[in-house]
């Protein structure tokens, strides 16, 4: 096995397939990425047994084979070699050689015939969208999926299909984040699936903000997502998420509208007094007015002040501040809009303009 490459086009695909290698792994071979060469394509492969990712980049005149190379020490090696290099790639027995120039790297190798694939697969959903759309789904929700939790089902993102709508759903148990789309592609079954974690970060990773179609397959237990020269396979969790429409707060009667900018200066600005382990915030609610209020164990307080488009009863309740400050990190729009029905109800926030996205946030006990 033998072929030339320039720096770049090894690199790209590299660091591509790299976020999947194990980095603490079971199994010698998972440190490693599968390296094929055919007479016009080089194929790099990564896994960790969940997650598999695939990149392609064009060659010319290879010699074709296939071997499997330490990942780390690869990528380092291709990554120190100057923009515009040159590098010939050589495979014999258990070793590989690098060179570059007048630099020459030796490898130890595996075997590819050792290298665990993630096995064939049947989809039957199969749908079509942009790079862009999917991951701007991805990035409106990603930051409820729990981490770690005994719960193993929310540590991930349901992907939901219904008719032609595809929705996004994520929770830790104390908020939950919901975001759809309509992809103009009808007759869709319906259908509901756990990425893992791990699957989404990398999937987030991989995205651009690009027009470019990206084609996603559903199966039983897998989730294939395929761009321009990357392909992404991901087991799924094996659990039943919990049903979201439920978690859906309903008959809130006071709203609040604000300036999203200033509101969020405002929590941050209170969060610094917070109590640090239960960052917990009051908020008193009267006629044209905001207050929020924190306090830390130190007998600390910090105050905030602002004016709001509010004509309800007053109210106070207490929220969790940072839970508070993802959403309005992640909203876009000038205007947020907050619905509460009660001080012991959950809070409903949302982009006053765009309904696409919902946030439900729990209250505290202050």
């Amino acid at each position: 096995m033998k072929f030339t490459i320039s720096r770049d086009d090894f690199l790209k695909p590299l660091q591509v397939v790299s976020g999947a290698v194990e980095r603490r792994h079971t199994l010698p071979i998972l440190a490693n990425v599968l390296v094929q060469a055919s007479a016009d394509e080089l194929r790099l492969t990564g896994t960790d047994l969940e997650v598999e990712l695939v990149s392609t980049s064009a060659l010319s005149g290879a010699d074709e084979g296939q071997i499997t190379v330490p990942a780390k020490k690869l990528l380092d090696i291709i990554r120190s070699f100057s923009d515009g290099a040159q590098i010939e790639f050589k495979a014999s027995e258990d070793k590989v050689t690098i060179r570059s120039g007048r630099s020459r790297f030796t490898l130890s190798t595996l075997p590819a015939e050792d290298y665990p694939n993630i096995d064939d697969w049947s989809s039957d959903i199969q749908l079509v969208t942009s790079q862009q759309l999917l991951k701007d789904l991805m990035e409106k929700t990603h930051f409820s999926m729990a981490n770690q939790d005994v719960r193993y089902y929310l540590n991930g993102m349901l992907f939901e299909t219904d008719g032609g709508v595809l929705r996004t759903v994520a929770t830790d148990g104390h908020r939950l984040a919901m975001s759809s789309c309509n992809l103009g592609q009808s007759g869709l079954p319906a259908r509901q699936v756990i990425v893992p974690r791990k699957g989404v970060m990398e999937l987030l990773r991989l995205l651009d903000d690009v027009e470019d179609e990206v084609k996603v397959a559903i199966g039983n237990n897998h989730i294939r997502v395929e761009a321009k020269g990357v392909c992404f396979t991901s087991k799924l969790v094996d659990g039943r998420f919990p049903d979201y429409r439920r978690v859906l707060p309903s008959g809130g009667d006071k709203i609040i509208v604000a300036d999203r900018e200033s509101l969020k200066q405002s929590f941050s600005r209170a969060s610094i007094l917070s109590n640090e382990k239960f960052r917990g915030v009051r908020l008193n609610l009267s006629p044209g007015e905001l207050c929020i209020t924190a306090n830390n164990p130190e007998q600390e307080q910090a105050e905030e002040i602002m004016e709001v488009d509010y004509q309800g009863e007053s109210l106070e309740i207490g929220f969790n501040v940072s839970y508070i400050i993802d959403v309005l990190n992640t909203l876009s729009g000038k205007k947020v809009k907050f619905t509460l029905a009660g001080s012991d109800n959950s809070g409903l926030m949302e982009d006053s303009e765009d309904e696409s996205a919902v946030y439900v946030v729990m209250p505290m006990r202050l």
